[in-house]
């Protein structure tokens, strides 16, 4: 017997999200299920320091204040609700909304999944904590939950979960789990999927765009799905904005995960009707022994200044701050251990305003010692007030300096980690570990395209016809490059070599740069390995978690072939 599709959408691509989304999302129309994202290595952080004030605490509090205003509405329309949102304490998040329920007098069943906090192994970490899988929720689902609230799972696992619940999927249903994977891996960060930080925004109407609504999958039982919206909701689903989420945050070929490791060089996308794009051909493999655990700590103390540099003249009035700064960092009782100087020429010569005729010289410090980077930074700043550069001023001064987190992963067996399914009515299930597993190798490369013949070209940005998305992992970046023909795939993937996008990526061009190829997308995902140095926490660029990286990249210039223009 055929199993109707799961309708299953998403409300939440980060803590902090649309808080309206819930309700759009349960008015907008049919839905089986309904998944928020809440976490990311940042938010782990941030809910680890919550959790050192309140003990009680540790989760998203925002999902509550949803909830307070959803719960009649997900329960009257019979749609179950999967969010990670229990962050560092699923259990009370659980029974904050069993409260929540009794008070508002509506009979929900709520289940949580535990086992992913391992942080009593990692004494130096604020907060260690593993990757699970699906499992988990497929089981409290199985046992009627309505509700159920996670601690960290992969993203994907919010649609894996109930996927498994809905069709009975074998865990050796390696395709049909990778489809559900890679239909996951799109709706996760919401509004990205449907024209929300689109490369190619500027082709499509902006009273389109400026209220997007968030992504909905229909899975079919043999693991295809088609990805698309709420009738009548702004924004826009094709093979683009489907294709830019897909390169979101992955690396190579093979995307590991718990449950199934997905080929994303076998996913096929296809513009079923307008907002409408099937997922399919997705081929999954035996998951990998291990578990991704992500440990944040924190790692010190920072501070910053910004010095305004005005008009003429720019470069030696850096250079004069900064040796006036130096010496009397030298001179101080404790010197900060790491001292970062970064001069962002913003300035405009004969600018007609005095913001566009000025340039930032900033200054980063980090110590574990919070008053080396406090009192000794903005003594030294602020004393220069009357004795430095002409026109010297700053942003803002600095301040006593802020705690920093630093963030690294490392692997454990699947077996080591007790994964535990805890029901509506108090039973805990224990969530068996992988049977079958498979080593993770790289893919092997593809075969690659004729290049296109030789012709006139012209010097322009390559974004004229590649868009991009970038993103971080840890302290990589990842950025994804994808064109929209097959000519222009034949170009881009004997042009868009590693050591040229270390060309045109000027701060890469010291780090390791690894290309993936992926023919079926016409993209290439580049990963840089330590662009962001020891994670977002630690702030370690200007732009921390990558999010404008591909954005620069499409902004170089190359010779581009006449043709695609």
């Amino acid at each position: 017997m055929t199993v109707a599709p799961l309708r299953i959408g998403n409300a939440s691509g980060f803590y902090g999200d649309r808080f309206d989304a819930m309700r759009e999302m349960l008015t907008g129309g049919p839905l089986d299920v309904l998944t928020g994202d809440y976490l990311a290595e940042l938010t782990m952080l941030i809910l680890g320091r919550d959790r050192l004030k309140n003990p009680s605490g540790g989760y998203a509090r925002t999902f509550l204040g949803q909830l307070e205003e959803c719960l009649g509405l997900a329960h009257e329309r019979g749609v179950r609700v999967v969010a990670n949102a229990g962050g560092l304490n699923p259990a009370g998040l659980a029974d904050a909304v069993r409260q929540l329920a009794d008070r508002l007098g509506i009979p929900v069943r709520v289940a949580h999944v535990e086992g992913d906090d391992l942080t009593a192994g990692h004494p130096r970490s604020l907060a260690a904590h593993a990757y699970l899988g699906g499992a988990g929720i497929a089981a409290c689902l199985r046992e009627g939950a309505d509700i159920v609230v996670t601690g960290r799972v992969t993203d994907a696992a919010l649609v894996t979960g109930p996927a498994v619940a809905h069709f009975g999927w074998a865990p050796d249903a390696y395709d049909r789990l990778a489809g559900a994977v890679v239909a996951g891996h799109v709706l996760e960060c919401g509004t990205q999927a449907t024209g929300g930080n689109y490369a190619f925004f500027t082709d499509h109407d902006p009273a389109r765009l400026r209220h997007p609504g968030f992504p909905l999958a229909e899975l079919h039982e043999d693991g295809t799905s088609v990805i698309t919206k709420h009738d009548g909701t702004g924004g826009l689903v094709d093979i683009g904005t489907v294709t830019a989420q897909l390169l979101y945050e992955t690396s190579g070929a093979r995307y590991a995960g718990p449950d199934v490791t997905a080929r994303l060089d076998s996913v096929r996308l296809t513009q079923e009707a307008s907002d409408r794009v099937r997922i399919s051909g997705v081929r999954g493999e035996a998951p990998p022994p291990t578990l991704k655990v992500g440990l944040n700590r924190l790692g010190g103390y920072r501070n910053e200044v910004a010095f305004v540099l005005t008009g003429l003249d720019i470069e030696a009035k850096a250079a004069l701050v900064r040796d006036q700064m130096e010496a009397a960092l030298d001179a101080a009782k404790s010197r900060p251990t790491e001292v970062r100087w970064d001069l962002a020429r913003t300035d405009h010569p004969d600018a007609p305003t005095e913001e566009t005729a000025s340039a930032l010289l900033r200054l980063v410090v980090r110590d574990p010692d919070q008053d080396a980077v406090g009192r000794t930074l903005s003594g030294a700043a602020i004393e220069l007030a009357l004795a430095s550069y002409p026109g010297f001023h700053v942003l803002a001064p600095p301040g006593k300096g802020s705690p920093y987190g630093v963030f690294e992963d490392v692997y454990v067996s699947q077996s080591a980690v007790a994964h535990v399914a805890v029901l509506h009515d108090g039973r805990r299930v224990p969530v068996a570990p992988a049977a079958d597993t498979l080593v993770l190798e790289p893919a092997p490369e593809p075969a690659l395209p004729e290049p296109l013949p030789p012709g006139p070209t012209r010097r322009a940005p390559l974004g004229v016809v590649a868009g991009a998305r970038s993103g971080d992992k840890g302290g990589n970046a990842n950025v994804g490059v994808w064109v929209r023909s097959d000519d222009a795939w034949r170009w881009l993937v004997h042009q868009l070599t590693a050591d040229r996008f270390q060309n045109l990526i000027t701060e890469s061009c010291h780090l390791k740069v690894v290309r993936h190829t992926l023919p079926n997308l016409r993209a290439l995902n580049f990963v840089v390995e330590g662009i962001l140095g020891e994670g977002v926490a630690s702030q370690h660029r200007f732009d921390p978690q990558a999010k404008a990286l591909g954005e620069w990249l499409r902004s170089r210039h190359l010779d581009i072939p006449e043709a695609l223009l």
